[in-house]
């Protein structure tokens, strides 16, 4: 989580971030009640997110985050707007690993478990099984999009996939973090006991 925030104060390009989690961790949203992610994930370590949405299980999923800076149009849309073009993306990426999935067209509650609330513009599976959710946070500097699909398939070539989708051009790279600036960040925020259970 610290990590994206400062990739959101210091990226230059859009970066496309696929990681999995040490141990196991679940993610409620930056209004989530923390009473109803701990009842969702019994005994499954929690962080608070900065992005909205529900809480997620990330035992067994293939998170990613997308960080756009402001300069760019993903970053200047709307917020139904940019969430329907990434998943409409991811929704394409996920149809070359089989099935039919689509996006989903009414919106349910939000919060909760994320994966039994979808909202407008997540991926569905043909049976109306909810694939792929994400929560958003847009401010002066960009654009930070957090999302799980909830099935880890072959995380390289999905993330691949998703790249040559996402922009005309990319490349790998290793990330370097500003170590004093992300320790910053997560003492201050993720880390901390009292910005976990603020709701």
């Amino acid at each position: 989580m610290a990590v994206d925030e400062w990739l959101l104060e210091y990226a230059k390009n859009p970066v496309l971030r696929v990681y999995r989690w040490n141990g196991g961790w679940g993610s409620l949203g930056y209004f989530g009640n923390l009473s109803d992610a701990r009842a969702g994930l019994p005994g499954v370590d929690l962080v608070r997110r900065w992005t909205g949405g529900g809480t997620v299980d990330h035992r067994c999923d293939w998170t990613y985050s997308l960080i756009v800076p402001r300069s760019f149009e993903l970053a200047r849309m709307k917020g139904g707007e940019s969430y329907r073009a990434i998943h409409a993306i991811l929704l394409g990426v996920l149809a070359a690993e089989g099935g039919a999935p689509d996006l989903a067209s009414a919106s349910g509650k939000s919060g909760g478990m994320c994966f039994e609330n979808p909202v407008e513009f997540d991926v569905m599976d043909a049976t109306g099984t909810k694939l792929a959710g994400a929560a958003q946070r847009r401010g002066k500097l960009g654009l930070l999009h957090q999302g799980s699909v909830s099935t880890a398939g072959d995380s390289r070539l999905r993330g691949e996939l998703f790249a040559e989708r996402l922009a005309d051009s990319w490349w790998e790279a290793e990330i370097h973090v500003d170590a004093v600036r992300v320790a910053d960040i997560e003492s201050r925020k993720y880390g901390n006991a009292e910005w976990l259970a603020r709701r």
